[in-house]
């Protein structure tokens, strides 16, 4: 608001109720946010409460001690089935006559188009900034470890989906958790379902959705100047509904497209500026892994650096959380463990390659400096702390970096940013609609109500500030990884068991390679 009452122009430009309006805009929007805040508060304290004695959230311990006894359990299976993995996406296994909807390539693709977003961008900035180069170790290993978490909840969701006539599926947690359960013999498995479908439409409407418009109208807003967020929120709630009114097989027709594009364009554009500074890349590279172990001017020293690290990895790969379990459901497979070994490439191109290069680069740059008098690191152009650092600083910090090697780069984070956004949104539409399908049954016109329902937010999204709101759905995503986490354990031997067959027969020779 600002930006917009900043000159005696534009002011005087305004008549006098437009600006009553805005200002009545404003003070609704605050009304709401506080209204909203007073009562999700608790929850949002509660999903994020930091350890006794420490400032580590006992959510991200929650999600890095399941990863480290899925990739025990499991025998590093990260490690032992990585080139398999490509081997699947590639199509050398897959046979066009199995059931389900999309290929491992684009349930891939749709699953990474829900978790490559701004926190690639903006997150991991803040992760460098507070925790300094030294976090990016700690966000490497969490992200590896997240593979095992992200194999686990995948298999399942392909083993429990429900295949219909018209050759639709339905997946994700809410299948395996009342299917698993009993087969098991557990209670209390559809309880958890309901519980984790509710959590699922609330991550979906805010995180999902309402967050990521709301970022990408401010970054357009940085390059444009003054726009209307209610534009932006219609155009793209217009755009999105259009690719999600096809289900998921136009979702994985667009994210097969875009993903790849903006994944590469982003790394690429890392690329040219390690290249140009490829004399700094060993040094950057000790930086990190001093800085995991010392913890040199960081807040919170070692501990610091490995608090920021998980936490970026956390809450940028989502391994555990099993929103990915639902888009890896709808994949053309009669073997549930493949779609385990392809989503085990999702952490790592998520958490290990992009989020890396980001690291990377601002590090490089030299866009943060130590300020010796403090111990913190600034932002060396503006000479102020990020050690409160909020996500529009983090895409500012990380656009800092990269227009030092481009002056023209923040045109392209912009574009990357819009991308993100606009791939997140799509992914969690889906997310979203199938645990409203599982609560309200499926058709056409409660999936339409759900899609309609998904659009308007986005409007409200770009239009909006609702902090409390973005607050409570992202605590709500986090609260989903208590439920998905609770059911894995449970099921985890029978992971177990369809790994051993399914690498037993692989070995045989009697799993067979379909070709292209």
């Amino acid at each position: 608001m600002n930006k917009l009452f900043g000159t005696g122009l534009v002011a005087t430009a305004l008549s006098l109720p437009t600006l009553a309006a805005a200002q009545d805009a404003v003070s609704l929007d605050q009304r709401v946010n506080d209204i909203f805040a007073g009562s999700t508060g608790w929850f949002v304290n509660l999903i994020f409460m930091n350890l006794p004695g420490t400032n580590f959230p006992w959510i991200v311990l929650w999600l890095v001690v399941a990863a480290s006894i899925f990739t025990i359990y499991f025998g590093f299976i990260q490690l032992r089935a990585f080139g398999h993995a490509i081997s699947l996406v590639r199509g050398d296994y897959s046979d066009p006559n199995d059931a389900g909807e999309v290929s491992h390539f684009q349930a891939l693709t749709t699953a990474l188009s829900g978790t490559v977003g701004l926190g690639n961008i903006a997150g991991v900035a803040v992760a460098v900034g507070i925790g300094g180069p030294g976090a990016t170790f700690w966000m490497i290993l969490a992200g590896l470890l997240g593979m095992a978490s992200k194999f686990t909840e995948c298999t399942l969701g392909v083993k429990y989906r429900n295949e219909y006539a018209d050759g639709s599926v339905s997946g994700g947690p809410m299948y395996y958790m009342t299917k698993g359960f009993k087969e098991r013999g557990i209670p209390g498995g559809a309880f958890l379902a309901v519980v984790f479908a509710i959590f699922t439409i609330g991550g979906a409407l805010g995180g999902g959705n309402m967050f990521q418009a709301n970022q990408a109208h401010a970054q357009i807003t940085q390059i444009t100047g003054d726009f209307s967020g209610l534009i932006t929120g219609v155009i793209f709630a217009a755009v999105v509904f259009m690719v999600i009114v096809g289900g998921i097989k136009s979702i994985a027709q667009v994210t097969e497209k875009v993903v790849p594009f903006m994944g590469i364009l982003y790394v690429l554009a890392a690329l040219v500026i390690l290249i140009v500074n490829a004399d700094q890349i060993g040094w950057a590279f000790g930086q990190i892994f001093a800085g995991a172990f010392t913890g040199l001017g960081v807040a919170g020293g070692f501990v610091g650096a490995l608090i920021q690290g998980f936490k970026r990895a956390a809450f940028s790969n989502e391994a555990g959380v099993g929103s990915a379990a639902i888009a890896h459901s709808a994949v053309r497979t009669k073997e549930p463990v493949t779609e385990g070994v392809v989503s085990l490439l999702e952490p790592f191109i998520d958490t290990v390659v992009i989020c890396t290069m980001t690291a990377l680069v601002i590090t490089i740059s030299g866009t943060l400096v130590m300020d010796p008098a403090t111990g913190n690191f600034i932002l060396n152009e503006a000479g102020t702390s990020i050690q409160t650092v909020d996500g529009v600083s983090g895409v500012a910090l990380t656009s800092a970096a990269f227009a030092t090697g481009f002056s023209w780069f923040p045109y392209v984070l912009a574009l990357a940013v819009i991308l993100f956004a606009f791939s997140t949104m799509i992914s969690w539409s889906y997310y979203g609609l199938k645990a409203w399908t599982y609560l309200f049954g499926e058709g056409k016109t409660k999936e339409l109500i759900f899609k309609l329902i998904f659009c308007f937010f986005i409007i409200v999204g770009a239009a909006a500030n609702l902090g409390a709101v973005i607050d409570f759905s992202d605590a709500m995503i986090f609260a989903m990884a208590v439920v998905n986490i609770t059911a894995l354990y449970f099921l985890m031997p029978i992971v177990k068991r369809e790994m051993n067959s399914y690498f037993a027969r692989l070995k045989s020779g009697e799993i067979v390679k379909h070709g292209h």
